[in-house]
């Protein structure tokens, strides 16, 4: 059955140890501690925090007035458990903003909205891709920790709306890192992209988990995902496969590095072998996009189609003619039957498939909170 935007988050939060996010710490009896070890209006962790709490017992009861107070750089946002049901946007000149999930659990602060592509604005015409984001990143140096970024519309909801992208998160920014962070949706959940064609935005995510159907982890920056999850849903509304695609990068062809999974999993509702890994997107702003993909020591799944993992999304720009590679991956989604198929880094080219070399100078997996 259909699920109801309220069941679609209620069933996500509830899926426990699937979600890969480990539960918070203990929480001591006696007094509530809304913002957990992160201070209070009272007692500000730094002159630059800011409490954001849905009942009032912080500076502001909205994610989005948080971020409007918090202009310049170096701002940090504690946000108390709750779900902020609205859009907000961190713009360019935010730079170096952190939000913290107070209860340093992310199925307790939730960001969600149901826009999509298809879904007609106030003032005339539709959303677009773009446009339906919950959440959006320009800023360079942000960083969030512990948060669910959601977008809830489905499409059983809406039968006449064919723009069916629904983007929970849209990041562009440089240097932004992602840690123990829940990525919900359906198509397009969650856009690694950059500001523009020309610039290579470094993005980072760690320990998180995304779910979704078609082309579900989309876009052109420099990402590395590790230690991530990965989940494929199921479809009521298709009667056979592919139900969709867990990646669609549109990597510039001047960049040298795309997405880059490594130690991860991918995991599906669906039945065995009904998703692809992967399809490029070459958008129409940028044919000469040469989608990058490397995935390496990561668990594949029955959901993905062992046989033929990559698909065309469209046959001017075939999969083979990309830059798509495998390397020690293991797991049911993972066997080489047809190895024309499954192109492998040779050892030597596996050397440089790593962090460092993606991130460069950049070390976020050494960020403390």
């Amino acid at each position: 059955m259909p699920l109801s935007r309220r069941g679609f988050l209620t069933v996500s939060a509830g899926a426990g140890a699937a979600l890969g996010a480990a539960p918070g710490p203990a929480r001591a009896a006696g007094r509530p501690r809304p913002f957990g070890r992160y201070g209070s209006p009272a007692a500000r962790l730094t002159p630059g925090t800011l409490y954001v709490h849905p009942g009032g017992a912080g500076d502001v009861t909205s994610v989005r007035d948080a971020v409007a107070a918090a202009s310049g750089t170096g701002r940090t946002l504690v946000i108390a458990p709750g779900t902020y049901r609205e859009t907000v946007a961190v713009d360019r000149t935010r730079t170096a903003m952190t939000w913290i999930g107070a209860s340093e659990d992310p199925r307790d602060v939730v960001v969600v909205y149901d826009n999509a592509a298809g879904t007609p604005k106030p003032g005339g015409g539709t959303h677009g891709t773009t446009g339906s984001a919950t959440t959006t990143v320009q800023a360079d140096g942000f960083s969030a920790r512990w948060i669910t970024f959601a977008n809830d519309w489905l499409r059983a909801d809406h039968p006449g709306i064919s723009g069916t992208q629904a983007v929970a998160l849209k990041v562009q920014g440089d240097r932004s890192a992602f840690h123990h962070c829940r990525f919900l949706g359906h198509q397009d959940t969650l856009y690694a992209d950059s500001m523009a064609l020309g610039t290579f935005a470094r993005q980072y995510f760690t320990h998180c988990y995304a779910q979704g159907d078609v082309d579900f982890v989309f876009g052109r920056a420099t990402a590395v995902f590790e230690h991530c999850h990965f989940r494929t849903l199921s479809r009521a509304d298709l009667a056979g496969a592919p139900y969709g695609f867990v990646f669609a990068p549109s990597t510039a062809g001047a960049n040298p590095l795309g997405y880059l999974v490594t130690r991860s999993r991918v995991s599906s509702e669906a039945p065995d072998g009904y998703y692809k890994l992967a399809r490029p997107w070459v958008p129409s702003s940028d044919t000469t996009a040469r989608p990058m993909l490397t995935v390496r020591d990561t668990r594949l799944g029955p959901g993905i189609d062992a046989v033929a993992p990559y698909a065309n999304m469209s046959d001017a720009y075939p999969w083979q003619a990309q830059r798509f590679a495998e390397y020690r991956n293991t797991g049911p989604g993972a066997a080489v039957t047809v190895p024309a198929n499954r192109p492998q880094l040779t050892p030597w080219q596996a050397r440089s498939a790593n962090r460092a070399t993606w991130l460069g100078d950049w070390e976020p997996w050494k960020e403390v909170c």
